[in-house]
């Protein structure tokens, strides 16, 4: 379960007594989340940078198994009142999953691109959700993707031993149980040039770039750089991260955060938020 989300225009976090701390666009309420409380778990909806920038939701499940969600609706995404049993959520565009504690997980939002069609879905144990398409691990290592394979981001067939998975616009990445980074998608924006990475223990898919923590606290990123959401080398003692839409956030082992790329609207406005 992540404590820090990254969406299109704005930015989330648990704090460790379950509130949760918000920056950036609110024009459709994602940043309404003042009155949330027991929340263990944050995901925040990113669309591609091209999309309608204005539309974005936040979602975060409670130590009970219920969920809440603030933002964009227009498709259902927020309609996430009468789930329970859930243990993580994934936020993508116009689409929210959310893991339930037996395994199996539930969807809503947009279906048009079949991203949605999760029911026959078992023992998952990591979810993710891109544009167009969502991306579940099973116990046994395997991988399940749904959804629009435009540029291959749902060619995963030959993938095992998977731990974690995220998705980004056209592109998906998984790490191993041997800390190796797999990715499969879009590669004309280089957020698939992962090949080299070890030594990875999670790992955040932003729009157009890949952002991978390391064992040591460093953090590695590949991709899009237009605004310098990939400008992480000199981060240490990273304990979480998260990609939005052209932005990177980290929490530090002190409980600061710290932030790159795009701030067009706040979303990297972090550093005086503190996770205690």
């Amino acid at each position: 379960m992540s404590v820090l989300a990254a969406g299109r225009r704005h930015t989330v976090a648990v704090r460790r007594d379950g509130a949760v701390l918000a920056t950036g666009h609110n024009g459709a309420g994602e940043c309404n989340v003042s009155g949330w409380t027991d929340i263990v778990a944050v995901a925040a909806g990113t669309v591609h940078a091209a999309r309608n920038t204005g539309r974005s939701h936040t979602v975060g499940p409670r130590a009970d198994g219920t969920v809440v969600a603030t933002g964009w609706n227009g498709d259902g995404q927020t309609d996430v009142s009468a789930w329970r049993d859930i243990r993580a959520v994934a936020a993508g565009w116009r689409t929210t999953l959310g893991l339930r504690r037996d395994g199996t997980v539930d969807a809503a939002g947009r279906n048009s691109e079949g991203q949605c069609e999760v029911a026959l879905w078992r023992d998952i144990v990591d979810i993710a959700c891109g544009d167009w398409h969502s991306a579940a691990v099973r116990a046994d290592g395997g991988i399940v993707v749904v959804g629009n394979n435009r540029r291959g981001q749902c060619d995963v067939g030959g993938w095992s031993r998977v731990r974690s998975v995220a998705a980004g616009h056209l592109h998906t990445v998984g790490v191993d149980d041997d800390d190796n980074v797999l990715a499969t998608g879009d590669a004309s924006t280089g957020a698939c040039n992962v090949s080299d990475w070890s030594g990875v223990t999670s790992i955040a898919a932003g729009s157009h770039h890949t952002v991978g923590l390391r064992h040591d606290g460093s953090v590695l990123a590949v991709g899009a750089n237009e605004f310098g959401q990939c400008e992480v080398g000199q981060w240490k003692d990273v304990v979480a991260i998260a990609a939005g839409a052209a932005h990177t956030v980290a929490l530090l082992s002190d409980g600061r955060f710290v932030a790159t790329g795009s701030d067009a609207d706040g979303q990297c406005r972090v550093d005086t938020w503190a996770r205690h």
